[in-house]
């Protein structure tokens, strides 16, 4: 039996504990998770069951949002964050690591977080999630993917300006972040021979050099070095052509430039549902492609959508890393 899916809390004054309270209330004991928080947070009146242990959560998700108790210095008050809590979401991220790393868990699902808050509130070192979940894997690369069920989609560089793109863009990072995509592919989707498209950077491509070298000097070359390893890889293409529904049938993953090549086709495709997704780690995780939206929380209007769907794809990534760890090793 697969273990349950750990959900950290997040920033408890934003729309984490309401989306996770609607998470269970959808999901209930057909997809087992259980919330790391303190239970204080959670809306008045979620039905929820107090557990010591993870493996007692499938049992509880039948009748309660199964909550392992971390306590906070203080209440949340929606939409209004208090420092004196910082510490404690980042106790509860570390918390959910251990507990998935020692296979306790099956998958972490982190809801947001609000970085200015830690770094107020505790000295938070990095720029986000991702990083901070790296550090404790002790992992080099990741690799941000939003995935939904019509598209997965990778930024080879993400929070920069748009200028600084063609600078930070290079052969070793490109590389890593394919290879990262494509084993990713294979391990937690299930995919025995991933077809990858690679975008262009500049319009058209480049068009043969007229418009940039980018894709002439820098792209190419590294795609023919990944077909020479046998990785199966189309481009780099023009991005304005790589994402109706013919182009998308062609391949299970694309790899953009920069970050709004990226979000732009999946925020436009399923604005609601995507997932983000970091691949490259040592355990599966995910998380709603939202912030904490502090303006609506404790107003019942947050939408749990992404959130569900982070759960979901956790649970199908899961039992994908099970299955391909136990195959025999070529």
């Amino acid at each position: 039996m697969t273990p349950p899916i750990a959900l950290s809390c997040g920033e408890p004054a934003g729309v984490g504990p309401e989306i996770a309270a609607r998470a269970w209330a959808e999901l209930r004991g057909d997809l087992p998770f259980f919330y790391i928080g303190d239970a204080r947070h959670l809306p008045a009146g979620t039905p929820h069951a107090l557990i010591g242990d993870p493996s007692e959560a499938p049992t509880a998700a039948r009748r309660a949002l199964p909550v392992l108790q971390h306590d906070f210095p203080h209440p949340a008050r929606p939409g209004d964050i208090d420092p004196a809590n910082a510490q404690a979401v980042i106790d509860v991220i570390t918390r959910a690591v251990e507990l998935v790393q020692s296979g306790t868990a099956s998958a972490l699902c982190t809801a947001p977080i609000n970085k200015q808050a830690l770094k107020q509130g505790a000295g938070f070192a990095y720029p986000g999630h991702t990083e901070f979940l790296a550090a404790l894997a002790d992992v080099d690369s990741v690799v941000m993917m939003l995935a939904c069920e019509v598209l997965r989609v990778v930024p080879a560089t993400i929070h920069i300006p748009l200028r600084e793109v063609p600078a930070a863009l290079n052969a070793q990072d490109l590389r890593d972040t394919i290879r990262i995509t494509h084993s990713a592919l294979k391990r937690d989707f299930g995919i025995t021979n991933p077809r990858i498209a690679v975008a262009g950077l500049n319009p058209h491509a480049g068009e043969g050099g007229t418009m940039g070298r980018e894709e002439v000097d820098l792209i190419a070359p590294v795609l023919d070095t990944l077909r020479d390893e046998g990785l199966t890889i189309t481009g780099p293409l023009p991005a304005d052509t790589m994402f109706h529904p013919e182009a998308r049938a062609r391949y299970d993953a694309a790899v953009a430039m920069y970050h709004d090549q990226a979000l732009i086709p999946i925020k436009a495709l399923d604005f609601a549902r995507g997932v983000n997704v970091t691949l490259g780690l040592p355990f599966v995780r995910t998380s709603p492609d939202h912030g904490t939206a502090l303006d609506i929380a404790g107003q019942g209007r947050a939408d749990a959508r992404s959130l569900i769907e982070a759960l979901k794809l956790a649970g199908r990534m899961a039992v994908a890393r099970q299955r391909a760890q136990a195959l025999p090793r070529p």
